[in-house]
């Protein structure tokens, strides 16, 4: 028990110290949302990534997850947060793209409710293992092709996707609540933020911060 509570608490450069520091840089770089810096400095961010890593988790930097995927960086973890919960009450919310479970930690402290769903097998296991250390218990973990979606708690008040696609997955559309509220990035080489907006009308999308991800791919492993 020592032995957990010291590495949840971290020493050095995985000490709650340093996260206190990323998040005042966070706000430093614009992030305003008090609740998802709040967020951000309740995860200790360190347990998601490699041990060899650790000491880089909290640095402004994507790391490397395995299997060709990546922790996004801070900044960007935040900013995609920020832009997903401008209403300031986030009900049921899905995510795309589990990797490590870091963002789902995340999005556990500011939704009622998050779906997960994660193509990868091996990362989907890593990721429940450390979401079950730190007893988060409101975040459904799914093994599937995240261009479907997750129709099993749909329509959603958030979308948020971890990933690059061409264009915007019509399942994801279709699973989006009236009022409710999408953040993906969009494109190839270049890619940019898109906020997808559902009304009772239709959709209005709204393009943003450029930024890099892998791509969304097809199918499960």
């Amino acid at each position: 028990m020592a032995d957990l509570i010291k590495r949840h608490n971290g020493i050095g450069m995985t000490s709650q110290r340093t996260r206190a520091r990323m998040v005042e840089r966070l706000r430093e770089q614009g992030i305003r949302d008090e609740a998802v810096l709040a967020a951000m400095n309740s995860v200790p961010r360190h347990i998601f990534v490699d041990e060899a890593l650790a000491s880089r988790a909290y640095d402004e930097v994507s790391l490397p997850i395995g299997f060709g995927q990546t922790i996004s960086n801070p900044r960007i973890v935040a900013r995609m947060l920020e832009l997903l919960n401008s209403s300031g009450d986030l009900g049921k919310v899905l995510e795309v793209g589990t990797g490590c479970g870091y963002q789902a930690a995340v999005l556990s402290k500011m939704a009622k409710e998050v779906y997960s769903v994660e193509r990868i097998s091996p990362l989907l296991s890593k990721a429940r293992n450390s979401l079950r250390e730190l007893k988060i218990h409101n975040v459904r973990l799914r093994h599937a092709d995240g261009n479907l979606g997750c129709r099993d708690g749909s329509p959603y008040d958030g979308i948020v996707m971890a990933a690059a696609a061409a264009q915007i997955p019509k399942p994801l559309l279709e699973q989006l609540a009236v009022g409710g509220r999408m953040v993906l990035p969009l494109g190839g080489q270049e890619q940019r933020l898109c906020v997808v907006e559902r009304n009772e009308r239709g959709f209005v999308e709204t393009i943003m911060d450029e930024v890099k991800f892998v791509p969304l791919l097809h199918g499960i492993n």
